[in-house]
């Protein structure tokens, strides 16, 4: 049977197939090894890896400084496309534990100990996600998704990518974002075949608004998950044999994600959209005219009864999503439950097809990175980043009820992690951070709860800076290039590094308004939505005014009536100007 993207059919032959066999396998091994070996994924909540190391005395410094001067090399090599980002990011994983076994006075590192820093809460995740899409794919659901969203648009471009990056943000916030990229990544990508648009502006435009929505809501992004896990009330108790139980009571559940930080994100929608309409005014300008009646025939659903079965086990996954907060169910075990289901009810004597579209470059990226970054842990790269966090921190003085201190600590962590999280997968950066933000309030003396904050809100935002930034960048540039159409490090660098830092500018705003002047109340909270919706509201009402659709409206500005009035007045001054010397 022939593919629908034009492939050769897989089969033993082919060496396309074979690497992905052996992929495969090496990935069978190497998480055998980790379940062997009595190891837990980060990524499920967890905050330590598995194994204890000591770097050598009077090593500290040089470790560190090496630990540097490999990140730096490893995106120099990505940057630059020197070599593919996944060979990049292996090299670094192997180089960074060459340099941990000299650094340190254990014995040499095994394999086993090795695979016990890969997050196999993330791989399993992905994994399981990545075959059921494979599986729904060929029912033929996204190809009438992109027709219901192009006669949605009514042609219009800009109109498409709104209705794309809405429904990805809210997807986004209840879903985690790698869920959502996974499912929308192949709709946008046929959308784009249709129209006969550059893919790579739309696939970039989601996923930047997949990490704002996902910021939302504890299940929203891998982040969010941690902290929520992580920082609960128990788990503070927990923390360290009991060393932070006076600062259990700050904790935070499900119901704090939402209501702390859903208004700071309202507050960027607006913006952002203005900023993404900016950065691509030629790409998301014009319209695209098809007959959607010939669309609809032709991009139909193909298998109803697959598509039936397929959409009621994804929909008992995304149940199991939602309830992670109560069962405490690791994710990852829900998204390979359902991809094992979903390939017992739809195809059982075939597993060829559905592992051919498995993103295995994306997952081996994903192993040498969790490498590569654990390593720079143990070596002491990011604990260096969280004692002069908190060296700077402190340096302000408490002023009247803490409150020039806390300011301080907010933003410091903030951006600190929103950088950070942009150059260092803000998975494992935030495992690492949790243990430090106890540290900083304890050692301090500053309030734990906006601290949390911060740091949810930096590695989630921070994840739009670059291309590794976070899980769903990495999976859609690999979703994109197997379709045939890369997105190099640069390209995705132009549109989320501004991105990253207006949502980051506003959020800080949010901040200091709420915690800072408001002590944290509700009701500046519910004053700030307020005021962001009557604003949103309002530029909608004067865009519509002046004729415009509600996607225009969303970006309307008064720069170009400036320009016009701007233009008049010049105008008639140059008239009496003129007037005046005819007359003399």
């Amino acid at each position: 049977m022939a593919r629908v993207k034009g492939r050769i059919m897989f089969n033993l032959v082919d060496k396309n197939s074979r690497s992905k066999r052996i992929a495969f396998a090496l990935l069978l091994v190497v998480g055998c090894l980790s379940i062997i070996g009595h190891t837990s994924a980060a990524g499920s909540g967890g905050t330590d890896v598995h194994i204890e190391l000591s770097i050598k005395d009077g090593m500290e410094n040089t470790a560190i400084g090496v630990g540097l001067a490999i990140l730096i090399f490893v995106y120099i090599l990505i940057i630059f496309e020197t070599v593919h980002r996944t060979l990049a990011a292996a090299l670094g994983g192997l180089t960074a534990v060459v340099a941990l076994n000299y650094f340190t006075n254990e014995p040499t590192l095994s394999l086993k100990a090795v695979t016990t820093m890969i997050d196999w809460e993330t791989i399993g995740l992905l994994l399981g996600m990545m075959v059921m899409v494979g599986v729904i794919s060929h029912t033929g659901v996204f190809e009438w998704f992109a027709v219901e969203a192009y006669k949605r648009s009514e042609g219009s471009i800009w109109a498409l990518v709104v209705i794309l990056c809405i429904v990805t943000a809210v997807l986004s916030a209840f879903l985690d974002n790698v869920t959502t990229i996974l499912l929308l990544t192949p709709v946008t990508i046929q959308l784009a075949k249709v129209l006969d648009l550059q893919p790579v502006p739309l696939l970039i435009a989601e996923v930047l608004f997949s990490n704002i929505g996902g910021a939302a809501t504890m299940i929203g992004d891998p982040p969010n998950i941690m902290i929520g896990s992580g920082l609960s009330p128990d788990a503070i108790e927990r923390a360290e044999g009991g060393k932070y139980a006076d600062l259990a009571s700050e904790g935070v559940n499900f119901n704090d994600f939402i209501i702390e930080m859903a208004p700071g994100i309202l507050m960027t929608v607006v913006p952002a959209f203005m900023l993404l309409k900016w950065m691509y005014k030629d790409e998301f300008s014009g319209k695209r005219i098809r007959d959607v009646a010939e669309l609809e025939s032709k991009y139909g659903i193909r298998d109803h009864k697959m598509l039936t079965t397929s959409g009621f086990i994804l929909g008992l996954v995304i149940l199991g999503f939602f309830l992670h907060p109560i069962t405490h169910m690791p994710v990852s075990w829900i998204a390979l439950g359902g991809a094992v289901l979903m390939l017992l009810a739809t195809n059982r004597h075939e597993l060829e097809e559905p592992l051919e579209e498995v993103e295995w470059t994306t997952l081996l990226f994903f192993a040498g990175l969790f490498v590569l970054v654990h390593s720079l842990q143990y070596m002491g790269v990011i604990n260096f980043i969280g004692e002069y966090v908190e060296r700077a921190i402190v340096w302000f003085p408490q002023g009247d009820d803490g409150i020039i201190r806390l300011t301080a600590a907010m933003l410091i962590l903030l951006w600190v992690s929103a950088i950070a999280s942009a150059f260092i997968d803000n998975i494992p950066y935030t495992a690492t951070m949790i243990p430090i933000v106890l540290q900083i309030s304890q050692g301090a003396n500053v309030e734990l709860g906006p601290l949390i904050w911060a740091l949810a809100f930096g590695a989630c935002l921070g994840g739009n800076g670059t291309l590794i930034g976070a899980s769903a960048n990495v999976v859609m540039a690999g979703m994109s290039e197997e379709a045939g159409y890369p997105v190099s490090f640069n390209e995705f660098f132009k549109a989320g590094f501004p991105m990253m830092l207006l949502t980051t500018a506003i959020v800080s705003l949010y901040m200091v308004l709420v915690y800072s002047v408001g002590g944290g109340g509700v009701m500046w909270k519910l004053a700030l939505v307020a005021i962001t919706m009557v604003g949103i509201i309002y530029q909608v009402y004067r865009g519509r005014s002046k004729g415009k659709n509600l996607a225009d409206s969303l970006v309307d500005h008064d720069l170009e009536e400036l320009k016009d009035l701007a233009g008049t007045k010049l105008s008639k001054v140059k008239g009496v100007v003129s007037g005046a010397s005819e007359s003399e």
